[in-house]
């Protein structure tokens, strides 16, 4: 298929799934849309707030981003709109540029949306969606756990009762330690109250409206107080109940102060809203495509952008919530989009009687579940370079902005991939007996006798420009022992070859027959052969050197083997050692 074709594909407005409407349960999607309105009517609001933006611009990208991506993407069930990472990361970029809620504020943030949308657009149209797998999961782990740390913190003085507090992470400590004594009890009570109301219904039933029951109970709470009157801070009434299309003031010095900042959020996106849609298709048994979901995630931030919306994603709590309402296709968040137009005319009056501190305990909570503790302690226990790439990314969230925690994460995560390629794994093997089968294992790690003619070498990673140098050291390490009369190297673990890694194993080949002995090749990969083949390196070894299968290289190498050794030799570790003299004193030992 033409690049052309494939791009009219995913733009096209006749999307796959129409196919079928015919079997599509319209009432359930309907259901788990209404269900999934009134999840994020409060959400919404929660993480305009966490993005430094007014409420109701939370409430806009849930409703046009959600839209666009369930209509253009690849996820039947995955509902888009406003995130708590993608929330924190615009506000950690943006707020040192504006006052946050300002109008010029609110600006940036709906050009730095349309820059997104352009990004993943771009990125989906080229097809670039493989590139995500090479971002190691341990960034993301350590970014939402940053995220969550920053959310927290932010949120500790509203609902605590304190106004004031900015800055980073460790700067908001410092000041909430010393406006202790300013702490309003009626403000710690109604948190108290909205959190406790909330921990308690999403335990009983996921499909509860938890965020709004936890609001009401707030809102009481403040009431029976006279919260308000005791200056406890109420939100303002919002200014808009639906998104309205609005020009951007797009000008080139604004784009390359955002650009820095486009490029981490529209990562971050792409990484949130493939993993989920990912996970979701293979539960399901549906496919799913990469590039088609990167393309509409791009259409519907830059859709988005002209209607008062900030970057959206893939949320899984929502996407979670409407596969269990029993949806079964992307209609189901087109229903959640319209349902939450409806309820934000219903319920927008009574926005000016939630209290702040309500709000702020329910940001909390959802910072809390944001850090995923049991991946971070599997991740600390089984690998010490994934351990790595999460703490560099956490710190340099915490200490520095998230921004940048992704740029960090990425180069770390880089850094450690290229580094485990250049020193792919050299092993001289043995075979030995495991639980009744005859399989070849690290000699030197298990301790297992060795043939004195035949060194038998297994490579496992790439062998390219990169890799040589570690791998001929390894090389002349093992190279100590005398009397070797053939060397077989295994190339089955070997996925790529280039030129460098041709050249060497001419240079080997060329440095055992100046030595006296032989080299044969075990290698099945047909690109790998391929390569050996252009290279000539077939032609100087030999088509009598290069075998499919270790018997067919062992069989040679024992038959060149000098018959004084052998006899005299009690190991006999390969079968065909049976083939060759031997002295009677000594009990055969070969492993069956």
């Amino acid at each position: 298929m033409t690049l052309a074709r494939r791009m009219r594909d995913r733009l096209s407005p006749v999307r796959p799934w129409f196919r079928d409407s015919a079997t599509m349960s319209w009432k359930a999607d309907a259901s788990a849309g209404l269900t999934n309105a009134t999840i994020v009517l409060p959400q919404g609001v929660a993480f305009a707030i966490i993005a430094g933006l007014p409420p109701e611009y939370g409430l806009f990208t849930a409703i046009i981003v959600t839209v666009v991506a369930a209509y253009w993407g690849s996820s039947r069930v995955m509902v888009s709109g406003p995130t708590t990472a993608i929330s924190a990361v615009l506000f950690a970029s943006l707020s040192g540029l504006a006052p946050p809620g300002s109008e010029a504020y609110i600006a940036l943030a709906l050009v730095l949306t349309f820059l997104v949308g352009v990004l993943q657009l771009a990125a989906g149209l080229a097809g670039l969606g493989g590139l995500i797998s090479f971002i190691s999961h341990s960034v993301i782990v350590g970014f939402t756990a940053a995220a969550a740390v920053l959310i927290g913190v932010s949120q500790l003085g509203p609902a605590l009762g304190l106004s004031g507090l900015d800055g980073g992470v460790l700067h908001r400590l410092s000041q909430l330690a010393a406006k202790s004594s300013d702490l309003s009890f009626e403000a710690m009570v109604i948190s108290a109250m909205t959190l406790l109301s909330l921990i308690v219904s999403t335990r009983l039933s996921r499909r509860l409206p938890s965020y709004i029951v936890a609001l009401a109970v707030g809102s009481l709470t403040a009431i029976a107080l006279g919260a308000e009157a005791a200056g406890v801070q109420m939100f303002a009434p919002l200014d808009a109940t639906l998104p309205t299309f609005q020009t951007l003031d797009l000008q080139i010095d604004t784009i390359g102060t955002l650009l820095p900042a486009a490029a981490a959020v529209a990562c971050v996106g792409l990484l949130e809203a493939i993993s989920i849609g990912k996970s979701f298709a293979i539960r399901r048994g549906e496919t799913y495509d990469s590039n088609q979901e990167m393309v509409g995630q791009g259409l519907s931030n830059l859709t988005g952008s002209f209607f008062q919306c900030y970057a959206g994603s893939g949320s899984f709590t929502r996407s979670g919530l409407n596969a269990e309402s029993g949806a079964t296709s992307p209609m189901s968040a087109i229903f959640a989009a319209g349902f939450l137009s409806l309820l934000l005319i219903l319920l927008a009056p009574l926005v000016r009687f939630v209290p702040v501190p309500a709000m702020a305990s329910i940001i909390l909570y959802v910072a809390w579940k944001l850090i995923n503790v049991s991946e971070i302690k599997h991740i600390v226990a089984t690998s010490r370079s994934e351990t790595f790439i999460l703490g560099a990314t956490f710190l340099t969230g915490i200490l520095s902005g998230l921004d940048f925690a992704i740029l960090v994460g990425v180069i770390a995560s880089l850094s450690i991939f290229l580094n485990k390629s250049a020193h792919p794994l050299v092993a001289v093997g043995a075979p030995t007996e495991v639980n009744g089968r005859r399989v070849f294992m690290n000699a030197e790690t298990f301790s297992l006798p060795e043939c004195p003619q035949i060194r038998f070498v297994r490579v496992e990673g790439p062998l390219f420009f990169a890799s040589i140098e570690h791998v001929e050291r390894e090389f002349r390490r093992i190279e100590q022992k005398d009397g070797v009369k053939t060397c077989i190297l295994n190339l089955k673990g070997v996925g790529k070859i280039d030129l460098a890694g041709a050249d060497f194993i001419l240079s080997e080949a060329r440095r055992a027959r100046a030595r006296g002995y032989d080299l044969h090749l075990i290698a099945a990969n047909p690109s790998v052969l391929k390569v050996l083949e252009r290279l000539n390196c077939l032609d100087v070894l030999g088509a009598g050197n290069i075998h499919p299968h270790k018997s067919d290289a062992i069989r040679p190498a024992v038959e060149m083997a000098e018959d004084r050794v052998c006899k005299s030799c009690h190991i006999r570790c390969f079968n065909e050692c049976a083939l060759k003299p031997r002295d009677q004193t000594h009990p055969r030992q070969s492993v069956d």
